[in-house]
C-alpha cells in the first residue's frame, strides 16, 4: 500500500505527482502484468539472456 505525506499547504495535484512516482518506482503494474500468465524459468531465463545479448549490440553500435 502506498502512502503519501501531504500538507495543508500542498495542492492536490503534487500529491497526485508524488503517488504517481511511488506507484512506477515500486513496480505495481509490471508485478501485475508479469502475474497475469505463468512464464516457466527456462523461458524467463532465456529472455533474459536474449534482452543482455541484443543491449550488448546496442552499446557496441555506438562505442
Amino acid at each position: 500500500m502506498l502512502i503519501i505525506d501531504v500538507k495543508d499547504s500542498s495542492s492536490v495535484d503534487r500529491a497526485l505527482k508524488k503517488y504517481k512516482k511511488k506507484f512506477e518506482k515500486a513496480g505495481i503494474l509490471k508485478e501485475l502484468r508479469a502475474r497475469q500468465a505463468y512464464v516457466k524459468k527456462s523461458v524467463r531465463r532465456r529472455n533474459e539472456i536474449l534482452k543482455a545479448e541484443y543491449k550488448e549490440q546496442v552499446l557496441k553500435k555506438y562505442e
